[in-house]
């Protein structure tokens, strides 16, 4: 199981820290690390309903700032959890993703979902009725744009006539699905996911997700699943986590740093967590 580490939100005003736990990831042996984001931020307290980091904390743009991860890193991937894809023009996904690949030696990975801003979505120029089916056709979109040198497409959201990037990724990049385990949800993974990176805890879901995947014409394991843990109470617990896991057919596993910790220290509890899931 690939071990992978978050870096909290909070953090992203400082780049020179953000950078030094990105290395420090790096250098303890992470396979990956993710990061959230929004493209606008609100007032606090503008939705009661979810959580400030929801609306209101500064974000980075999750391209631009893996870019500059990738150049102060060696080894680690790099992936996003989320990007809010029908936000963007594909197109533009579709370059800037080709591009980071190609910077970071193959090694971004897409997380993307749609979320729920109105005010966002409007801000942007972006139906938020519509996000659902733009959603599922950009990922069509996306991996003809990144393996065939010129696309002819007509769908209900894009419309390519003989168009294409100019230059590919050397593989394709793998597409990540954040959202949550309905039926129909898990339908749209298993049909166009290459991983699944639920909020929520995946175990009771994995076989429902695999079954869809059967249904879909696809092997069992083409889908990836990532669970995570949060690096704080008693090293036997994160141990317990990543082993339930594991063992209902997880593949990766997120590990969070504590809630109200610095940079320095949840970069010490993200590896204490590794160290203690890895030796187990």
């Amino acid at each position: 199981m690939k071990l992978g580490a978050t870096l909290r939100l909070e953090w992203l005003t400082d780049l020179g820290a953000v950078r030094a736990v990105a290395q420090g990831l790096d250098e303890a042996g992470f396979d990956y690390v993710t990061c959230a984001s929004h493209i606008l931020t609100a007032a606090p307290g503008r939705y009661p309903d979810y959580p400030a980091y929801a609306s209101s904390i500064p974000y980075r743009e999750l391209l631009v700032f893996f870019t500059y991860l990738a150049t102060c890193t060696r080894r680690i991937r790099m992936r996003t959890d989320i990007l809010i894809l029908p936000l963007y023009p594909t197109a533009l996904i579709a370059r800037q993703a080709a591009d980071l690949s190609e910077i970071s030696n193959g090694r971004f990975e897409l997380g993307v979902g749609i979320s729920w801003n109105e005010a966002e979505y409007n801000a942007l120029g972006q139906d938020l009725r519509a996000r659902a089916a733009r959603f599922e056709e950009q990922l069509e979109v996306l991996r003809l744009l990144w393996t065939q040198p010129r696309v002819t497409f007509h769908g209900a959201h894009h419309d390519f006539d003989d168009l294409g990037l100019g230059r590919l990724p050397a593989a394709p990049i793998p597409l990540w699905i954040g959202q949550g385990p309905t039926e129909k949800l898990l339908g749209r993974v298993a049909r166009l996911g290459d991983g699944w990176m639920p909020n929520i805890d995946p175990v009771p879901h994995i076989g429902e997700l695999r079954a869809a995947v059967r249904a879909a014409g696809r092997p069992q394991d083409a889908v990836a699943i990532a669970g995570r843990v949060t690096a704080s109470g008693e090293p036997q617990d994160w141990v317990a986590t990543a082993t339930r896991l594991r063992e209902a057919g997880g593949t990766n596993l997120t590990i969070w740093p504590p809630g109200d910790a610095s940079p320095e220290a949840g970069l010490a509890a993200m590896i204490a967590g590794r160290e203690a899931i890895a030796s187990a």
